[in-house]
């Protein structure tokens, strides 16, 4: 990989396929991708959270959420029905929900779905800056 970041819807699922396709060829534990920084205004904590991320390895994507974004994923997923939420934790120590989700299809559609987590998730701006954080 060369690139690690980029801003536009295109760029950003180009960007998401080479880094799911470095993380194949290396046999890594886990892609990560970030957004630049937190524009969700929902709660009066979002100056404290760290910015959005979502994971993907194996087959399943990793993300934390609220109980808001967890129902915004639910409805998310019925775009994409190869998808399927398989897990979710809910730590004591820890706010909000884990969850994982079965991504079975090819780079494209994941990265697809990943944008649109961030977006309809998230709520991120179309021109989002998202970074590969690991891979």
């Amino acid at each position: 990989m060369t690139r690690f970041d980029a801003a536009t819807p295109e760029e950003r699922r180009k960007l998401f396929v080479a880094a799911i396709d470095a993380h194949r060829e290396r046999a890594s534990p886990y892609a990560t991708f970030e957004a630049h920084e937190d524009v969700r205004a929902d709660d009066e904590d979002a100056d404290d959270r760290l910015p959005p991320w979502v994971q993907f390895g194996d087959g399943t994507l990793n993300l934390d959420c609220t109980d808001k974004e967890l129902d915004a994923l639910k409805s998310l997923l019925g775009e994409f029905p190869a998808f399927k939420i398989d897990d979710l934790a809910r730590p004591e120590e820890a706010e909000g929900v884990n969850v994982r989700v079965s991504a079975l299809a090819d780079p494209n559609r994941v990265a697809q779905c990943i944008d649109a987590v961030f977006r309809d998730v998230y709520g991120q701006p179309e021109e989002f800056r998202a970074w590969v954080a690991a891979v």
